[in-house]
């Protein structure tokens, strides 16, 4: 089984509400408003257009300070090295690790992310957060100019490690990714709580094996 990992909110906090909160609180004074203005901020084209690389952090935050009268200098302190500033959310790196152990015990399982990332938030994280490195390949949105939940980045993964639909899972916490993974013909969870996820991708994997566990001592 191929286990494809969506990074943030799966494996990496990304909290838009908490990080308004911390760097732009007098714009947003309640956390209805804190909520409202992370939606502003990143679900426009003056944000995903730096995720898939089509525009500098510079010029991105330049067009979010015009349309949303924000103070440039502010939230370039707040989006600049922000991939250094992302923190694993350790019940599912905790998972991750159990995978792989699986995996090195000789259990049928590769290992994959598929982010929407800024290439250079994906350079610190890889940099940083050795378990990265234990991924069996992936793909990072600002790297590739394509974004989910189009069909051309599910794609590109697909073909470059040569996935099988029918034994491939998709893990992502945003609906509309899942949906579009499923339209594919991958399996897909909607991660919404990352500590039930061992559970939920327990169905899609091979039984573990007993090889695996202790070997029973012989008699003396």
């Amino acid at each position: 089984m191929n286990v494809v990992f969506d990074l943030g909110a799966v494996l990496f906090t990304w909290e838009p509400t908490r990080l308004v909160q911390a760097h732009l609180a007098e714009h947003a004074p309640t956390e209805s408003a804190a909520a409202a203005l992370g939606r502003a901020l990143f679900h426009h084209d003056d944000w995903t257009s730096f995720d898939c690389g089509t525009r500098t952090l510079e010029e991105s935050v330049a067009r979010m300070a015009a349309r949303l009268s924000l103070p440039a200098d502010r939230l370039l302190a707040m989006l600049d090295g922000l991939g250094e500033r992302l923190a694993p959310i350790e019940v599912t790196v905790a998972l991750l690790e159990d995978l792989c152990e699986r995996r090195e015990a000789g259990e049928p399982l590769k290992l994959y992310y598929l982010s929407n990332m800024p290439a250079p938030y994906a350079r610190a994280i890889m940099a940083r957060h050795g378990f990265m490195r234990r991924f069996d390949g992936g793909v990072f949105s600002g790297d590739v100019k394509f974004l989910k939940p189009h069909r051309e980045i599910y794609e590109l993964l697909a073909v470059r490690h040569a996935l099988a639909a029918e034994q491939t899972v998709f893990i992502d916490d945003s609906a509309p990714n899942v949906e579009a993974a499923r339209a594919f013909g991958w399996h897909a969870i909607h991660c919404t709580a990352p500590a039930s996820l061992a559970t939920q991708l327990s169905r899609y994997l091979p039984v573990r094996s007993t090889l695996s566990m202790s070997k029973p001592r012989l008699p003396a």
